[in-house]
């Protein structure tokens, strides 16, 4: 058994740690949350811990602050059992730094775009991993 897995994102070099740590997590449509007021997002997922050596899952929370606008499309928010699976995390700048559009995106074309006026999260595992006999599949890619 591994450590729990604690990061910090404030650069795009940070998000493409998070990202890669996030890609192939498994999230219910109800586990996303927006607070206004707060100016932040929260997801509550379950991420496959590629740094390990066995197939293992673990529950984790994603926290994006800084948050000044979202959107989402091709997500199915009426469902809120509804899965959607992590494809990656990206940031494009905006014209002032160090503000920019955070896009988190998923399989089967849904996607949430957030404006934020900075990359500010947190990832964090937040119970014991647990087994599992379902690898991700990535197909090779061929050249």
């Amino acid at each position: 058994m591994g450590q729990d897995l604690k990061l910090r994102a404030e650069t795009p070099q940070d998000l493409s740690v998070l990202s890669a740590a996030l890609q192939d997590a498994i999230l219910r449509v109800g586990e996303i949350r927006f607070v206004r007021s707060a100016r932040s997002l929260t997801l509550r997922l379950t991420r496959f811990r590629h740094e390990s050596q066995t197939s293992e899952r673990v529950l984790c929370g994603l926290r994006i602050d800084s948050v000044l606008d979202i959107k989402s499309r091709g997500i199915e928010r009426s469902d809120p059992e509804a899965l959607m699976v992590v494809l990656a995390l990206e940031f494009t700048p905006g014209p002032t730094a160090p503000e920019g559009t955070l896009r988190l995106v998923f399989s089967g074309s849904g996607e949430i775009q957030l404006s934020v006026e900075c990359i500010d999260m947190t990832l964090a595992d937040i119970a014991p991993p647990r087994a599992t006999d379902k690898r991700p599949l990535h197909p090779e890619i061929q050249s």
